[in-house]
């Protein structure tokens, strides 16, 4: 409502008199989606796992005993779903396919979150994360595709041989180990490093929810002034946004709210048959904006709870089918 999204028809009153936001109506979810992406469309794959009755030698695990084969190219038809209803099935949203480097959850957080920040002639972008951050990679490769400078904040020392994601942070970004005790005050340590060594005191600092509220509107955010100097010019300030430790921002919920628009398409998922989702989130930013898209597009859905860094979203029990779909990060 701060940030412009407060026109009377996007509201309606609770028995307690509390206004609220009415996330269904497709003018609202139209705002939503009207902006520049990071991604050039939300197509994703969509593979199909159908487990036969047939049973093969026990190869352990839940399935060690039955057959399952992968079909690439599903049809949403839906007579050919009522025929694949015979056997036991689900889907995989291949978002692990969108970048060679970049992880399927972390591209989606990132998608209406990099026009921004490109948008406000950011010059450096500053975040934190783990050794084997997948935030910190993703940061790092997709900001050296758009020519700006990351600085990554990692948690620990520096591994003796550089592996995984903490290899690729340090091909394409400007890394730095912060000792556990420090990193403990986030906060703290994402201003300091940001003032003194990346602007050097002489540039424009700001956070990126900042930068994010003051897209809304007209009016130039406080803490960070526009420059009519090209950004790469020589000698000229740097204009730096701190982005929170796994793009937990509010923007990060605009691509998986996106995806959601995608998926819910009358020739793919629709609206209208029931599914399960099973999504693998660490701060849970993905599974909030599944369930904040679901509602903004009036897909209608229950909360099953949270086991071990998963989150389940379903249809209400008396529409539940075996189709089941994983969003995979």
């Amino acid at each position: 409502m701060k940030n412009g999204f407060h026109s009377a028809q996007f509201l309606k009153t609770t028995p307690q008199g509390v206004p609220k936001v009415k996330l269904s109506s497709e003018e609202f979810a139209s705002k939503l989606l009207d902006r520049r992406w990071a991604l050039p469309s939300p197509d994703t794959k969509i593979h199909q796992i159908m487990l036969s009755q047939a049973r093969v030698r026990d190869r352990g695990g839940p399935f060690g005993n039955r057959s399952m084969l992968n079909n690439t190219q599903p049809s949403f038809v839906d007579d050919m779903v009522s025929k694949n209803d015979q056997n036991p099935s689900f889907y995989i949203v291949r978002d692990d396919l969108l970048h060679p480097f970049v992880n399927g959850n972390k591209a989606r957080k990132l998608d209406g979150l990099l026009p921004i920040i490109e948008d406000h002639s950011v010059t450096d972008v500053v975040t934190c994360g783990g050794c084997q951050s997948a935030h910190a990679a993703a940061v790092a490769v997709s900001c050296a595709e758009r020519g700006l400078k990351s600085h990554l904040l990692l948690r620990g020392e520096q591994p003796e041989i550089l592996t995984g994601y903490n290899l690729i942070s340090t091909m394409y970004g400007n890394v730095t180990y912060v000792p556990r005790s420090l990193y403990a005050n986030r906060e703290k340590m994402l201003q300091t490093h940001a003032n003194h060594l990346v602007s050097s005191n002489s540039g424009h600092v700001a956070w990126f929810n900042d930068i994010f509220e003051s897209s809304f509107t007209t009016q130039t955010s406080s803490s960070f002034v526009q420059m009519d100097a090209n950004r790469s010019a020589e000698n000229s300030p740097r204009k730096v946004a701190i982005l929170n430790e796994g793009a937990g921002d509010a923007a990060a919920l605009l691509g998986v709210i996106r995806l959601v628009w995608y998926l819910s398409q009358n020739h793919l998922l629709g609206k209208e048959r029931a599914m399960r989702f099973v999504v693998d989130a660490g701060t849970g930013t993905t599974a909030v904006g599944l369930g904040l898209g679901a509602l903004c597009f009036g897909i209608s859905f229950s909360t099953m709870g949270n086991k071990s860094d998963t989150s389940m979203f379903d249809e209400p029990p008396r529409i539940a089918s075996q189709n089941s779909s994983l969003i995979n990060a």
